[in-house]
């Protein structure tokens, strides 16, 4: 019977154990790839997300039994040289104002913006806070009454920078963007209204855009 290549056995077991040995955790030497995401770290979400929710009682009972405010943009301090977008950077949109659907009203109500968890949201002109909280489908949400009558509403964020009955300005910052409430993923849900209830909306698109900004 003839006897192993106990040589080639030899190198080749050392050359596998060592390969063993120096990826070991143990002794540190494993290189981490940053491919392989760590399971302990939260990873972030892709924005992108979209409203999941229609019309939604909880909110509209809080903004109706809000107390009327006045908006004055005569003060110095609040009155804005021009209007600001709610998000700094240009954001994709993931669903446009009066998409088709099955909303109580048969269209989308605002304008989705596909922005990362987090994102700074800001006051676009002169206004007040009408709510500042919770507000059903819309999540944590800010409603804002404009110095021109509009009430304009910021849905699904992460965090809620103002309470209600301040007094903001182009560019104040109200909150940061998130998914709360009932959304399918990181964004900003901007929606304009001609008076508070639900189905007085208007084009957020064209309002803005009548101060000279787009979306």
């Amino acid at each position: 019977m003839d006897e192993p290549n106990i040589r080639g056995t030899t190198r080749r077991e050392l050359l596998g154990g060592a390969a063993v040995v120096l990826g070991s955790p143990v002794l540190g030497f494993r290189e981490d790839r940053e491919d392989i995401p760590d399971p302990s770290q939260e990873q972030p979400e892709e924005p992108g997300g979209s409203c999941a929710g229609d019309m939604d009682e909880e909110f509209e009972e809080l903004l109706a039994a809000a107390e009327d405010v006045e908006v004055d943009d005569s003060d110095r301090a609040l009155a804005p040289a021009k209007w600001t977008r709610p998000v700094k950077k240009r954001a994709r949109v993931t669903m446009r104002y009066r998409v088709r659907g099955n909303w109580l009203v048969g269209y989308h109500t605002g304008v989705d913006l596909a922005v990362p968890k987090g994102t700074p949201v800001y006051a676009v002109g002169t206004g007040t806070v009408v709510l500042a909280s919770w507000s059903g489908s819309y999540g944590k949400a800010v409603t804002l009454k404009m110095s021109d009558g509009r009430y304009v509403v910021y849905g699904h964020l992460n965090r809620i920078s103002v309470a209600r009955g301040a007094k903001v300005k182009a560019g104040t910052r109200i909150g940061s963007s998130g998914a709360t409430g009932r959304a399918t993923g990181p964004h900003l849900h901007f929606e304009v209204r001609a008076r508070r209830p639900y189905g007085s909306d208007i084009d957020p698109v064209k309002y803005l855009a009548r101060h000279g900004l787009t979306l």
